[in-house]
């Protein structure tokens, strides 16, 4: 990787007019940065500057569907820019920490593609660099931007299920192997993220096990989350699932809820049903009620979950607010992953957070 540190350049002249546009330097157009690129260049108070990538056919791909744009394989172009406003750094999360680092030394806000580091040192140190140079970091938990984990999160504020109880995701495919990180830190974030955004307790410990088959990274993996008063996490990531499955069951007093992320419509079903405990008085006279009322499928908006985040976070830089998902909120992501790492590797012991 070239060293990131700033330098003279040739200006890249802006394309969009007024004060309050926020000019973007992308690093890295692999598997998710010619999305980010897409929304950015769709925004009224945003435009992309340039793009850098290390790869040739990914820059040719970049010059040909953005002619405009300036395209290097030297990110310090970008994150010495003198016209750039935000970096987002869209490559391996082993790149994340020295490319937001510079971004932020060269006074740039920095957008993160998930998870945010890959040690919670790391992401401590942006974090303190970002509130001394007041900047913004924001880490890419896009779920939190879907339609459906915002009628959740609404549902949740609204006590629709009442207390919790549980909350279990399954995250299952055949495949995209990754040759730098296993499982875990490739397909949970996304649980972990939408976890750490609808329950408003923070876990207290931590049990996860897995195996490795092909390539020496575990390529599946069973993770259980121990939160205060009884709520329980359980997350289910496998790269060797013959079926997708995308599937969230959250439960609780009240109702139970499932959320289908592959379903067309009724993406969300809440159900009225549950168990009530008329006797309390010695395991041997419980008396159980099975409560089995209506089912309800809330309607759900439509819309671009990356939009609508990459929208909020300009919002986030030009008022000058606090991302939901801010370095603090990728730390405790990174921070789960880090105890997970350790309780694989000793086959499954509890790890405290």
């Amino acid at each position: 990787m070239a060293t990131l540190v700033a330098k003279p350049e040739d200006s890249l002249a802006p394309l969009k007019q007024g004060s309050e546009v926020l000019r973007f330097g992308v690093i890295g157009y692999g598997y998710w940065g010619p999305n980010v690129v897409r929304n950015l260049d769709q925004l009224d108070k945003a435009e992309v500057l340039g793009v850098s990538d290390l790869s040739a056919s990914a820059r040719k791909r970049v010059q040909k569907a953005y002619p405009h744009l300036e395209v290097t394989s030297d990110p310090a172009e970008l994150l010495s820019s003198a016209e750039i406003d935000a970096i987002a750094v869209v490559t391996p999360v082993w790149t994340h920490f020295e490319l937001a680092k510079a971004a932020l030394e060269n006074g740039k806000h920095v957008f993160v593609e998930k998870p945010f580091t890959s040690t919670t040192a790391q992401a401590e140190e942006l974090i303190e660099l970002a509130a001394r140079k007041n900047l913004k970091i924001m880490v890419d938990h896009t779920f939190l931007f879907t339609p459906a984990v915002r009628k959740i999160r609404q549902l949740l504020d609204e006590d629709a299920l009442g207390r919790l109880y549980y909350y279990d995701s399954t995250r299952v495919n055949l495949g995209l192997f990754q040759h730098d990180v296993n499982v875990i830190w490739d397909l949970a974030p996304h649980d972990l993220s939408i976890m750490d955004h609808l329950i408003s307790q923070r876990p207290e410990a931590i049990v996860a096990t897995g195996q490795s088959h092909l390539n020496g990274f575990e390529d599946m993996a069973f993770l259980t989350l121990y939160f205060p008063d009884k709520i329980i996490a359980h997350i289910n990531v496998n790269w060797l699932s013959p079926v997708k499955i995308r599937t969230t069951l959250i439960g609780g007093e009240k109702k139970m809820m499932v959320w289908n992320d592959q379903a067309a419509d009724d993406q969300i079903k809440i159900y009225d049903r549950g168990v009530t405990v008329t006797s309390p008085e010695g395991v041997y006279n419980l008396l159980v009620n099975y409560r089995s009322g209506d089912m309800l499928a809330p309607r759900i908006e439509r819309g671009e979950a990356l939009t609508n985040e990459l929208n909020y976070f300009v919002d986030c830089i030009t008022n000058d607010k606090t991302p939901m998902n801010d370095g603090q909120a990728g730390m405790r992501v990174v921070k789960m992953l880090e105890a997970s790492s350790r309780s694989v590797r000793q086959r499954g012991a509890l790890v405290y957070l």
